[in-house]
């Protein structure tokens, strides 16, 4: 039954939603957080990926934030919020995507990390680093930092 209805809601153009991680990189010394250039379009988002077997959500975000960033630091492992966007697919449509959004405190930037060739990474206060980014979801999540207790970090995992 559950194949007729995932195969019913492909034809009639309906996509089940999918899951990404981020993390918001955070520099508790000076309230910024850091934004980096997506790879197709240049508009500035956060670190983020699918999940990766063998990690926590939030490990994996961690994980995404060095890859796409250079960050390392410690990540909290209770998730500083959700949102839903359209993913854009390399075959020309979009799927729903509900993004798990964790905080990672910036212990320090290397430059030399997998993507450093293939992005920009700039800090932002977080009320401009929601004037810079697309999702209305992410938007309010940046804002939220303005005025939010730091949650514990844990280390990757």
């Amino acid at each position: 039954m559950i194949m007729w209805r995932r195969a019913l809601d492909m034809l009639l153009g309906r996509r089940p939603v999918m899951m990404q991680v981020g993390a918001v990189c955070h520099d508790a010394a000076t309230g910024q957080v850091l934004l980096i250039t997506s790879r197709d379009t240049g508009r500035w988002v956060i670190p983020k990926g699918w999940p990766m077997e063998g990690r926590t959500l939030y490990g994996a975000a961690a994980q995404e934030a060095w890859e796409e960033a250079g960050v390392r630091g410690r990540i909290h492992p209770a998730e500083l919020g959700r949102f839903l966007y359209e993913k854009r697919q390399d075959q020309g449509y979009a799927v729903p995507v509900e993004m798990r959004v964790f905080l990672l405190s910036v212990d320090r930037l290397d430059d030399d990390f997998p993507e450093s060739r293939q992005r920009q990474r700039r800090w932002f206060t977080p009320a401009d680093a929601a004037r810079r980014v697309v999702e209305p979801g992410l938007k309010r999540i940046l804002l939220s930092l303005q005025t939010a207790d730091s949650p514990q970090a844990a280390p990757p995992s």
